[in-house]
């Protein structure tokens, strides 16, 4: 067993206090950057998707993991970063430049729809995010001018002091490196004053209030994050894909973006990662599920919807905090064997905010 007796006050601040953990992580980062010497150049151009998918799920989980905003139009904002990258490009901005600015573009977008956004909650704000998606889908499609509207846009190859980074292998480097910081960045943010004033107001508004939060601010501010950070995995989804369409950022992607979230468990950066790697690989479970089924069951069309309604369904009954809830029950087990007892991890009732007072 592991016990923490803390002799300095910025030890409970620490992101990885124990040598093993360093130690861990370490070799994952280190097999991370060995991955391309052994890896085809297929496997690295969908590990390099799981990435960007990874950075969009961490942009969202600020929203609606820690601050409690739901969203179902972060699509939006991955086609906002993808358009406004490609578009910088084509006027000649150089590749380091024209990526955080999509990202800010992007925030801005953010903020924009924040601000009205948050005079509504729950159903109504996800109705709201829902409508902005649709209409961001119209205008790409509509705006010929810069977006090349239906007939879809180029996506200019990447370059940076001279070398191309269209290259499966750098181009993985690139997706890695903006993931690590991205992660890096929002694990020290969370931890700050900005970080926690998102989970008070998340997990009562009245309390932030009460506290002297401004809640109106940091939700504006939340949204503004969020779009900023998926702008940029959608940045780096535009070379990733090649030749924009407005097909690429429909609705199928918001939902994509919410399962990771909610299958990853809510409130986790690490959960973001998991439910990202995880809906990334189920179009590869469908295929191989298809391969064992009957011919008249595997040409049924809606099989990945299914696939995932069923995996959704699964973690809401038998598992709400996700597979990052998995992982630390998993991890306590470990420590405390073999004192493990049964009722350790015993499921308690969830009651709704209505029925804490019956």
């Amino acid at each position: 067993m592991r016990f923490d007796y803390h002799t300095q006050y910025r030890q409970g601040f620490a992101l990885l206090p124990h040598t093993s953990d360093r130690v861990l992580y370490g070799l994952l980062i280190a097999l991370l950057l060995a991955v391309p010497f052994f890896a085809s150049t297929y496997l690295l151009g969908e590990l390099g998707y799981v990435l960007i998918l990874c950075i969009a799920a961490m942009g969202l989980m600020v929203l609606t993991g820690f601050t409690g905003q739901v969203s179902l139009g972060h699509a939006s904002f991955v086609a906002i970063g993808a358009y406004a990258h490609a578009w910088l490009m084509t006027q000649g901005l150089p590749f380091a430049l024209s990526l955080p600015l999509a990202a800010l573009i992007s925030a801005g977008a953010g903020l924009v729809v924040g601000i009205p956004a948050i005079r509504v909650s729950g159903l109504y704000l996800a109705m709201v995010t829902l409508a902005f998606s649709i209409v961001v889908e119209q205008v790409i499609g509509l705006w010929r001018g810069v977006t090349g509207g239906f007939m879809g846009m180029l996506v200019p190859n990447p370059e940076l002091l001279g070398l191309s980074l269209s290259s499966p292998r750098a181009f993985y480097y690139v997706c890695l490196f903006f993931t690590l910081a991205v992660l890096l960045a929002l694990l020290n943010l969370m931890r700050s004053g900005i970080g926690r004033s998102f989970v008070g107001v998340r997990d009562s508004e009245a309390a932030a209030y009460a506290l002297g939060i401004p809640v109106k601010r940091v939700k504006v501010g939340a949204f503004g994050l969020s779009a900023g950070v998926t702008g940029l995995a959608g940045a780096l989804m535009a070379h990733h894909i090649g030749y924009l369409t407005p097909d690429a950022f429909t609705l199928l992607l918001s939902l994509d973006l919410v399962l990771m979230v909610v299958i990853g468990g809510m409130g986790s950066l690490r959960g973001a990662i998991l439910g990202a790697i995880l809906i990334s690989l189920l179009p590869r479970a469908v295929a191989a599920l298809k391969a064992l089924l009957p011919d008249a069951m595997a040409r049924q069309s809606g099989m990945e919807i299914f696939v995932a309604g069923a995996v959704l369904a699964f973690f809401v009954l038998f598992e709400p905090m996700g597979l990052n809830g998995r992982w630390l029950k998993l991890r306590a087990l470990g420590e405390s064997f073999p004192l493990y007892r049964r009722d350790t991890f015993r499921r308690q009732k969830s009651y709704m905010r209505s029925e804490r007072n019956r």
